[in-house]
């Protein structure tokens, strides 16, 4: 199904910053911001929920550390015990102090990891993936911020002209 959206383009972050707070304050729903950097605060300005991503990390890096609890444990406990330096491998527990540099190497091998592949599937970015980016310009020196048409085309454009966008374009969007 495809729908009308206004793209209104910026040339500078701190007008784009700017347009995106006075177009919440008029009660617009701004679909997306398409920017070439990161622009600091945007994510609150668009009223955006603050990410999760975090708690997953939390939870690969428990993993991580419970593989190499086990991993080593089996290992050089129960399956190769071996008396390295005079200290015998009676019990993991004993012998932990030597491991810890391992379990802090793999939990943060675990976390990084799995980081990394959360965000890409989160993100919907895969190889072969086409760019939904709606315009070139938006990855060298230009901001866009797409809005959802709702009978309200001039309404917007003037809004968005108040704001200080360099050009106003209305195009169809396909949903997905």
């Amino acid at each position: 199904m495809a729908s009308k959206v206004i793209h209104a383009f910026y040339d500078d972050d701190d007008v784009l910053m700017l347009a995106v707070k006075k177009v919440k304050a008029a009660k617009h729903h701004i679909d997306e911001v398409y920017c070439p950097f990161p622009v600091h605060g945007l994510d609150k300005a668009m009223g955006l929920a603050p990410t999760r991503i975090a708690i997953t990390s939390f939870m690969y890096g428990c993993v991580g550390l419970a593989v190499s609890i086990l991993m080593m444990n089996y290992i050089m406990i129960e399956d190769w015990p071996q008396d390295i330096g005079g200290k015998p491998s009676f019990s993991y527990i004993e012998n932990m102090p030597a491991f810890v540099p391992i379990m802090f190497e793999l939990t943060v091998f675990f976390a990084a990891h799995l980081m990394v592949i959360t965000f890409y599937l989160r993100s919907r970015l895969w190889p072969f993936k086409e760019a939904e980016n709606p315009d070139v310009r938006t990855t060298d020196d230009h901001f866009l911020m797409e809005i959802e048409i709702h009978d309200n085309e001039q309404e917007l454009k003037d809004l968005l002209m108040e704001t200080g966008a360099v050009e106003i374009n209305v195009s169809e969007k396909n949903s997905h």
